[in-house]
């Protein structure tokens, strides 16, 4: 007997609210040239968590690019670089008063800490406010009209799904950086470093960019298994993710107001496998 095919991807996301009790959920799926489908509240705010992650990473490459800091700045703890604190790998535990656990370089440790470091010695180099540069780099000239740091640069932007799909669009086809910068941007830094992926589990190697998560494609992954390893993206803790890939030209933002748990696991590899399978042979 043939197994049924999975739901359309917009129709699982409807079914979430009953199957697994989640109050709103929206879902934008991304060429780049913009938006291919939605479904849910695009315009409401919600809480990234996490995925701020990514766009402190993309204001801190365009401070790159603009010469306000450099990769291999001494940043962090001692022996840290900007790098470092881009990639996990500064050696700070997971939570800001977590101290040094590690030296730099040696293990990858997702860390809000070392997200929040690396802001403060943006900050600092720039001269400029890390909240305000990141409205001026990225939000502004994106027309992320909707999108704010409320707090944590590592954890508390507030934005809607249709805000964050205009940011999975350049991250497919950038304006803001340099095609040197983008390729550096999803290229492992640190390579062969093992890790534990937060609410999901040990991966060897735990591979990451210079912001972006880059382990896609791989078993037990939260974004299911026929997006591929050159992939890359990010999830919230609060029910959030957006993963792009430039082979396929295809992004997906989903955002919820139900924390991540095991609904997630059930749900988002389903959701993913589905995105890829009608949208990602166009």
């Amino acid at each position: 007997m043939t197994a049924s095919p999975p739901p359309a991807a917009l129709d699982q996301v409807a079914g979430w609210h009953d199957a697994y009790e989640v109050p709103q959920a929206a879902l934008v799926v991304v060429g780049p040239g913009g938006p291919l489908a939605r479904t849910g509240d695009v315009d409401g705010p919600m809480y990234l968590a996490s995925v701020t992650k990514l766009l402190t990473a993309y204001a801190v490459l365009i401070g790159v690019e603009e010469g306000a800091v450099g990769l291999d700045d001494p940043a962090g703890p001692p022996g840290a670089t900007v790098r470092h604190l881009l990639a996990h790998t500064a050696g700070y535990a997971f939570e800001s008063d977590g101290g040094v656990i590690a030296q730099p370089g040696t293990r990858r440790i997702y860390s809000n800490r070392g997200i929040e470091e690396l802001a403060r010695h943006f900050a600092t180099a720039s001269g400029i406010p890390f909240a305000d540069y990141l409205a001026e780099a990225v939000l502004e000239p994106l027309g992320l009209e909707r999108t704010e740091l409320r707090g944590s640069p590592a954890h508390q932007g507030w934005s809607t799904a249709d805000d964050v799909a205009r940011f999975a669009a350049e991250l497919l086809a950038p304006t803001l950086l340099a095609p040197e910068t983008v390729k550096a941007l999803v290229t492992v830094q640190f390579p062969g470093l093992a890790g534990v992926l937060p609410g999901i589990g040990r991966f060897d190697p735990l591979d990451w960019g210079l912001g972006p998560e880059r382990n896609f494609g791989r078993p037990r992954h939260w974004a299911g298994e026929r997006v591929p390893g050159t992939a890359f993206g990010h999830f919230g803790g609060s029910g959030t993710f957006l993963w792009a890939d430039h082979q396929l030209s295809l992004a997906t933002v989903c955002l919820t107001d139900r924390d991540f748990g095991d609904w997630a696991l059930a749900a988002w590899p389903a959701l993913c496998d589905g995105v890829v399978a009608e949208f990602g042979a166009r």
